[in-house]
């Protein structure tokens, strides 16, 4: 009897770990169902605030201002670094720090670069979350960027 009473001990805190492991905060789940809302059909990258890099480019050439914003290590942004002006490296796991929050510019388009892109959309898509709505991603990051940034491209783009 004494074994049945501690299993059946061990089984109810077995079952009240697993709900609590599968529960989840329903006002966030709620927070993103609107943030996502919009995001169906031919338009979803638009509604997610992607760019890909012929766009950025082009943008660029233009003279469209960015701030990009690289959240990738900072041992990977000191191998290979943003150089256009107004690019700022911030890693990820900072990026949500008051201090760094507070750099970011709200009168500006931001970009978020990373090395492929998934990074920068977890990252972007965070910011939007909690209110910056001029904050985009890089389709693809560094990588994409610079299959589609040439030679011709780089001579073409503004001198400052």
């Amino acid at each position: 009897m004494k074994k049945i009473g501690i299993m059946a001990a061990a089984i109810g805190v077995c079952l009240s770990v697993a709900s609590a492991a599968w529960s989840y905060d329903a006002k966030m789940a709620e927070s993103y169902a609107k943030l996502f809302a919009p995001a169906e059909g031919k338009t979803v990258g638009k509604e997610l605030h992607f760019i890909k890099p012929s766009g950025f480019i082009k943008n660029l050439q233009a003279g469209k201002e960015y701030v990009a914003v690289d959240v990738r290590t900072s041992g990977e942004a000191a191998m290979i670094g943003m150089t256009m002006p107004g690019s700022m490296a911030i890693p990820i796991n900072e990026l949500f720090t008051e201090e760094n929050l507070k750099r970011l510019p709200t009168d500006k388009m931001v970009v978020m670069i990373c090395k492929s892109g998934a990074r920068a959309t977890v990252a972007g898509t965070a910011l939007r979350h909690i209110g910056f709505d001029n904050v985009y991603i890089l389709k693809g990051g560094l990588q994409a960027l610079s299959a589609a940034y040439g030679p011709k491209e780089g001579a073409s783009l503004p001198k400052k």
